[in-house]
């Protein structure tokens, strides 16, 4: 027996250690997977704990139980300080986000958002516009989504609520459907793709902060945050477009349109989590997570159907300059993600 669970624990780090591959070399099937249930290999391993200490293997017991913690590290972290995203910022890519225009709405210094995977567009049109409507929602970003759901939802009355938008172009690459931005300010600019990534387009608004919001130090220019929806591949749709996607999102928070000083928020069922070296390699690039920042626990987004267990694959990512509070998952009918939010506060 004492070899029995000599070869469990050394397999169970060996699982461990997926995590701690470079950024893109987890990308090869069955990794990310593998990698996204990390924190339930406790399970099996406490069990496997309680045969040993039946046994009086008191040795393998301790180690099999340290196994276990180990795995929940990452989602310990949500109870603590969370991770450290740098702040240096270098100009790989232009991206199109400079104001088109000198008379638009401005975002209060305190705001709602929400996003939502719409499962190929078959998410509830009239839960969708409640929410906003009840959580006071200012940005919206939907990841998979149909025409069919546009109209629904526009019959729904998001448009009284959110009358703003910018949708990626429908195209090949998309995975499931294209991604939608809804806004309730008027936007400054707005693209249908911010940054070019193998998979569904990633559009952007642009919107400009209020004049008590903006920085004193840079009086010639109003600061702006620029909101994003992304949905990088998943990897059964291929491993290395789902690792590019997540990591080819960093250039966001690069980017020369945002600078020292504005802002970059970037919403959307990123098909990952901190387990994966890619998202955290996201993170470093210049993001902090709301949920992580936030500290309280994690917001577990999928599968809707279940209470547990559930991974975490929806984020609310922004660069600093933000401060996030009330992250939190909700059910939305008809679709087999939950809905996250947060309100994000100018610091």
């Amino acid at each position: 027996m004492t070899t029995l669970f000599a070869v469990i624990v050394i397999l169970s780090w060996l699982w461990l250690g997926l995590s701690a591959l470079p950024a893109g070399l987890e990308a090869r099937m069955p990794m990310p997977y593998m990698i996204a249930l990390t924190p339930f290999l406790w399970i099996p391993l406490v069990i496997t704990a309680g045969v040993a200490a039946w046994q009086h293997e008191w040795g393998g017991m301790c180690l099999l139980l340290a196994s276990a913690v180990m795995t929940s590290s990452q989602r310990i972290s949500y109870w603590g300080t969370g991770l450290t995203s740098g702040t240096k910022r270098e100009t790989p890519r232009e991206t199109d986000l400079a104001d088109r225009g000198t008379t638009c709405e401005t975002l209060p210094n305190q705001f709602a958002v929400m996003t939502l995977n719409c499962r190929y567009g078959r998410a509830n049109a009239e839960s969708i516009v409640a929410a906003v409507r009840e959580r006071h929602i200012a940005v919206l970003a939907l990841q998979e989504v149909s025409d069919e759901l546009v109209a629904r939802l526009d019959a729904a009355g998001i448009a009284d609520l959110l009358p703003y938008r910018q949708s990626g172009e429908p195209q090949d690459t998309d995975n499931g459907g294209y991604n939608v931005l809804f806004s309730r300010y008027e936007p400054a600019a707005a693209v249908p793709n911010v940054v070019e990534i193998p998979a569904a387009d990633v559009p952007a608004m642009t919107l400009k902060l209020t004049d008590e919001a903006a920085s004193t130090d840079t009086p010639q220019h109003s600061r702006t945050i620029t909101f994003c929806s992304a949905h990088p591949k998943s990897p059964m749709r291929g491993c290395a477009d789902w690792s590019a996607g997540i990591l080819g999102l960093g250039a966001v928070a690069k980017a020369s349109a945002i600078g020292d000083h504005n802002i970059a928020v970037v919403m959307g069922d990123l098909n990952s989590s901190t387990d994966h070296p890619s998202f955290r390699a996201l993170l470093k690039s210049g993001f902090k997570d709301a949920s992580l920042t936030q500290a309280a626990g994690p917001n577990l987004t999928f599968p809707r159907w279940v209470k547990w267990p559930r991974i975490e694959l929806d984020h609310i990512l922004f660069t600093p300059g933000l401060k996030p509070s009330g992250v939190r998952s909700f059910e939305v009918k008809d679709t087999d993600h939950l809905a996250l939010t947060a309100t994000l506060t100018l610091r």
